[in-house]
């Protein structure tokens, strides 16, 4: 059963050398800021777990996989300060999903949004179903995607990123994203998808886990500077939401 918890949920089941984490909330699993920094938490905790040496990352129910950021949230943003922790919330997240020791595997069920997109593209391979669109919404609210664009761009590069963000109502469907390089395979059934996620991840813990540490340093060189940048990037949309623009979209859209 999907949560009903206002501040969302977050399991993690450890099963041989392979963890799975999963979070919900109720609205279409986006997210708010305690769910971000559990989140955060449990990743810099599994890092540190040497029993295990992949980690798999799910969101709760069968349709959406993400929906980025808490609207209520967003609405009681109401000063610089309140605007960056906010939002250093997904930083802290990419960070330590960057900076973890183990592989992350994603499992993409449904349409992500903005600050969902962040998280399939801070995963280091991603299983995708045919109905996981992706969409960057940002600039509808007035905001702009500043926070996760070096882990989208990193996966899509300048020109996707381009077209995605600038066409913000747009949903780009799961093929596109393929194509793009942010899903490594696309799905036309949870069945199959989980099948075979199943058998990726058994095959992939059986490895040495110290080649694979190794190797996702390697995966992600170039990118330390990351733990200043996004936090960067936090404060500037922190100020951005505050805009006349964001607060008028943010009420168009509650109603």
């Amino acid at each position: 059963m999907p949560t009903s918890r206002a501040n969302g949920s977050l399991y993690t089941k450890i099963d041989g050398k392979i963890a799975t984490v999963e979070f919900g909330h109720p609205a279409s699993n986006s997210f708010v800021a305690e769910l971000l920094d559990r989140l955060t938490a449990e990743f810099n905790t599994l890092s540190d777990n040497s029993a295990i040496s992949v980690v798999v990352l799910k969101s709760e129910g069968d349709r959406a996989f993400c929906a980025g950021a808490s609207f209520d949230e967003l609405m009681a943003v109401s000063n610089l300060e309140e605007g960056k922790v906010f939002f250093s919330g997904f930083a802290n997240v990419i960070n330590a999903m960057r900076s973890c020791k183990k592989v992350i595997v994603g499992r993409v069920q449904g349409k992500t949004v903005g600050g969902g997109v962040g998280l399939a593209s801070a995963c280091d391979y991603v299983f995708a179903s045919e109905d996981a669109s992706i969409r960057l919404s940002e600039l509808t609210i007035g905001i702009a995607p500043l926070v996760i664009e070096p882990a989208v761009e990193r996966k899509i590069g300048t020109a996707a990123i381009s077209e995605l963000s600038l066409s913000p109502s747009e949903w780009k469907n799961a093929y596109w994203a393929q194509e793009k390089g942010l899903y490594s395979k696309v799905f036309d059934s949870m069945k199959a998808l989980d099948k075979e996620l199943e058998f990726f991840v058994e095959k992939l813990s059986a490895y040495n886990a110290e080649a694979l540490e190794e190797w996702k340093k390697v995966l992600w060189k170039d990118t330390a500077h990351w733990d200043t940048l996004l936090i960067d990037r936090a404060a500037i949309t922190g100020r951005l939401v505050l805009s006349e623009f964001t607060r008028n979209a943010l009420s168009k859209f509650k109603k």
